[in-house]
């Protein structure tokens, strides 16, 4: 075999043999590149994230008791008041004349309860005269001095006298019941004419002014809203599968968005009893734990709460926790091919690591990373690390 021919077939057995390299390394033949990692024992800290809204704890609609033209309004947004401050007023239409024929009614009724006073010291003034005279001519009588018909007429004049008194009594107290009434009015107009009135029933700010004068306020619409600015706080919406742990007392840290670059520091103030069945999530109130000039009412805060430190606890990667036919598990190497273990699974930290409660033993060898998908009985290469991953 001459040379040329010779260094013709070295060269085809080495593209063939360099073509075997690259399909069996970085071809389909080549085993998947996965990087491991065994179960870790140790503690475990966690936390629980969950996204909130900026509220105020105690918020006071102020609204009209009655339907009404609103007339003035004092205060806009932004302005502090105190409690008593009067920040609107409705039209009061003819109740100021309304009041006033009223308290003329209540001069009436008094002067009505001097005159029936009067009337009465007069009937009981009678009345003793009369009785006094029925005694003196009873006296005449037995002595004859008198006739019949006159002790008679005497006596008719002592019981008109009764009766006098009588309906001097009964005067009297028609006209205290007519004076009371009338102060009632009076009363009634007085809580109207209040009612009219929008007082601050804190010390606060004015948050919306919802109304300008001169509209038409249907009864129970809201005018203006006043809040408390120290009672801020976070209504903060967190999944159920990590709410079992929250509890009162608890620190945080809130980042508003408008401030995303100066966390805030936080206390779990209130875990709500009722949760949101559709989003499983619940309701948890974190406060402020100083008070300070905070966002507005209804802005995104990110609310982490930080939880109690767990011992002695069993984790991997929560990269490395899969869900295939609706069981929880991970890809474990052993012999050069992966595996699916079924495991269960507890709470899940925010630095990404999973809690295992139950499936996995101390020398399990867990896959965290793949080029590719895993299926069962595929050989797998274990490196450091990977470039880029595609799971």
């Amino acid at each position: 075999m001459s040379g040329k021919k010779v260094g013709l077939f070295v060269s085809g057995l080495l593209i063939i043999a360099i073509f075997i390299w690259v399909v069996t390394t970085q071809g389909p033949l080549a085993r998947v590149k996965v990087t491991t990692e065994k179960i870790q024992t140790g503690s475990f800290s966690n936390a629980v994230f969950g996204i909130g809204t900026l509220e105020a704890r105690y918020s006071y609609n102020l609204a009209p008791t009655m339907t009404g033209r609103l007339k003035k309004v004092f205060v806009d947004q932004g302005d502090k008041v105190v409690a008593g401050q009067v920040l609107a007023e409705m039209d009061t239409v003819d109740l100021e004349e309304k009041l006033i024929g009223s308290r003329h009614m209540v001069e009436k009724s008094d002067n009505a309860i001097q005159v029936a006073e009067a009337q009465l010291v007069e009937a009981n003034g009678r009345k003793k005269l009369s009785a006094a005279i029925l005694v003196r001519y009873e006296e005449l009588r037995k002595g004859g001095f008198v006739s019949q018909e006159m002790y008679e007429l005497k006596q008719y004049e002592s019981n008109s006298a009764i009766a006098a008194v009588e309906v001097a009594n009964a005067a009297l107290a028609a006209a205290r019941q007519d004076s009371a009434r009338a102060r009632a009015d009076v009363g009634g107009m007085v809580k109207l004419r209040e009612q009219t009135r929008l007082v601050s029933p804190v010390n606060g700010v004015v948050v919306a002014r919802l109304f300008e004068p001169g509209a038409t306020v249907a009864s129970g619409q809201t005018v203006l809203q006043v809040t408390n600015p120290e009672s801020m706080w976070v209504k903060a919406r967190i999944d159920q599968k990590q709410a079992g742990r929250v509890d009162i007392g608890q620190s945080a840290e809130l980042i508003l968005r408008s401030q995303p670059n100066s966390p805030l520091a936080g206390v779990v103030e209130r875990v709500e009893m009722i949760s949101d069945p559709v989003t499983e999530e619940r309701i948890v109130d974190v406060a402020f734990q100083t008070a300070h000039s905070v966002g507005s009412i209804g802005e995104t805060v990110e609310v982490t709460i930080k939880l109690p430190t767990m011992d002695k606890v069993h984790s991997v990667p929560s990269a490395s926790v899969k869900r295939i036919d609706q069981r929880d598990g991970v890809w474990i190497l052993k012999d050069g091919q992966v595996q699916f273990k079924p495991v269960r699974t507890g709470i899940a930290t925010l630095d990404g690591r999973t809690q295992i409660l139950d499936g996995l033993g101390d020398d399990d060898q867990i896959v965290v990373y793949s080029q590719q998908p895993l299926q069962a009985g595929l050989k797998v290469k274990v490196v450091p690390e990977l470039v880029r991953s595609s799971q």
